[in-house]
């Protein structure tokens, strides 16, 4: 065994029963990582600095393959269901075995950072894996400790093991797939194989703070961040692809972080130390700042195309996914909130990307319509972004990141009810999906109108606008917006056939209250009949 960095934690490895690895690298630097990444082949050397992986089969998230271990200690607390699916204790220990087998005679990384910026609520984290590029992801998203003393003492509260080429045997371990993500609440354990997207090593810690926070009266959330020059602070709530890093990355707004927050008793604070962006067709006129980052050194991009000689990146070129990334820490940016933290919201944003095109661009929500949302986790797929998707789904994920909420939605609901009536916080619903039509029939929304409604509700512009209520979403919608033209606000005015906008949008209606069935006992009546009306 062969410590190859001097910052080795005093809590060694011994504490999880794993023993003769080869050698450990324990908490390199950046250009350390990058000399095994180059070393090792695992990524190429792009234009400009930025390190340029490919993950292989696995190029997305895979929830059919994430499981939570069910035992007396934690079971009664977990939302057992389609999202969290129970695995078995024994079956857990036994991969676990194997794993620590196939560890001996093997090089690991080990980064030990934080997950949170809030001292009072962050969680001390130890991620182990089998690849450099994966410890510069660690690196990049979770939150570093700079002092030499606190690394040498840093006792891991959770740890997650990340191995890509530990191959599961499905009727052997009880998994879906060669592909596994284990979270072992008991044990404070996750462990990560079969698979090289480094999104699941983030979301995993994401779903332990989702575990954790709600007990201590803090929300954990999955939503961007920033605060204007005035000191306030709006966040932005939305799956992939609604634009929520986008539309949180503003050049007249200071960024608080990307993906991952948590709303206290003192205010909100980040979870991570980087983003996470999509990058496909990444404009560097729309979004300069998040384009910046795709030229920097210590920057992750992960199955973006670049030409063989020049070594540059096509953001536009999707031949090994839509789901092309970049991961990199917050300094990359210059407009951050470097602490990490500010004060309580004075406004919620909703993001949709409604391929039905019914939905109004903007609208102000009750907060009982807020609540009914944020349940509801409404966005659409389109054709092609999945196997077998050929035409617009809609898809409901609750509190807008059902596969990371072990606990019953209503939990994070009643938290965010609460928090919204004492702090009255302004919320509306924005629709950065398609216009004029469905999708393959009108457009998606002009990104700078969305921009303009988003400052204007932001900055108090849309408080004394007349509003009308859509028939059938029962949202109230603004007739006007600086810098919007009015014909676009209305959505069934962009349409040139009413009665298939009609159609359309009683549909999309039909399936918001099918899938608040399983919400109603949890919320009261007004929250209920809040909703769409088909």
């Amino acid at each position: 065994m062969s410590t190859q960095h001097a910052l080795k934690g005093q809590h060694g490895l011994e504490n999880l029963g794993i023993r003769n690895v080869n050698n450990i690298y324990w908490n390199m630097t950046t250009p350390a990582l990058y000399e095994q990444i180059i070393r090792r082949r695992e990524g190429l050397l792009s234009h400009l600095g930025p390190v340029v992986v490919r993950t292989g089969t696995f190029t997305g998230r895979s929830p059919n393959d994430k499981f939570i271990v069910k035992e007396p200690v934690t079971e009664s607390e977990i939302w057992w269901g389609k999202v969290n699916r129970p695995f078995d204790e024994e079956k857990f220990d036994h991969i676990w075995h194997r794993l620590q087998a196939y560890l001996q005679g093997n090089d690991i990384f080990i980064q030990d950072c934080y997950v949170g910026a809030d001292p009072k609520y962050q969680i001390p984290i130890r991620v182990i894996t089998e690849y450099a590029w994966h410890s510069l992801f660690a690196r990049n998203m979770f939150i570093r400790i700079m002092d030499e003393e606190k690394l040498k003492n840093h006792v891991p509260e959770y740890t997650i093991i990340d191995l890509p080429k530990f191959h599961a045997v499905p009727e052997l371990d009880g998994t879906n797939s060669e592909a596994f993500i284990l979270v072992n609440f008991k044990e404070k354990l996750i462990l990560i194989g079969g698979t090289s997207y480094a999104g699941e090593i983030k979301k995993s810690a994401f779903t332990v703070m989702n575990f954790i926070l709600p007990k201590k009266n803090v929300l954990s959330m999955h939503c961007s961040a920033n605060v204007g020059k005035r000191g306030d602070v709006a966040l932005f709530f939305g799956l992939s692809g609604t634009g929520k890093t986008t539309l949180s990355t503003d050049p007249d707004r200071v960024l608080i972080g990307d993906d991952e927050h948590g709303w206290s008793n003192e205010g909100v604070f980040n979870f991570e130390g980087g983003c996470y962006a999509k990058v496909i067709r990444l404009s560097r006129e729309a979004e300069p700042e998040i384009w910046a980052t795709t030229r920097k050194f210590g920057t992750i991009l992960e199955n973006v195309a670049i030409d063989a000689y020049w070594r540059r990146p096509d953001l536009d070129d999707d031949t090994f996914t839509e789901n092309t990334r970049a991961s990199y820490p917050l300094t990359h940016l210059e407009n951050i909130v470097k602490e990490g933290k500010a004060g309580h919201p004075e406004n919620i944003i909703f993001l949709t990307a409604d391929a039905f095109g019914v939905m109004p661009p903007i609208s102000k929500l009750t907060p009982e319509q807020a609540m009914y949302h944020f349940l509801s986790g409404y966005t659409a797929k389109v054709a092609g972004t999945e196997r077998g998707v050929t035409e617009p789904q809609a898809t409901f994920s609750t509190c807008f990141g059902a596969p990371f909420m072990p606990q019953h939605p209503s939990v994070y609901a009643k938290l965010l009810g609460e928090k919204i009536q004492e702090h009255q916080v302004k919320c509306w619903l924005v629709n950065t999906g398609w216009t004029g039509g469905p999708y393959g029939v009108g457009h998606r929304m002009e990104i700078k109108y969305t921009r303009a409604m988003l400052n204007a509700a932001i900055e108090g512009k849309l408080d004394n606008v007349k509003y009308v209520k859509d028939p059938i979403f029962k949202v109230d919608v603004p007739t006007e917006c600086p810098g919007v033209p009015k014909e676009v606000l209305i959505p069934q005015n962009t349409w040139d056939d009413l009665k298939a906008y009609e159609k359309k949008a009683k549909e999309l209606a039909s399936q918001f209250k099918e899938n608040f069935k399983q919400y109603e006992e949890h919320v009261s009546k007004d929250v209920k009949d809040s909703g769409p009306q088909a």
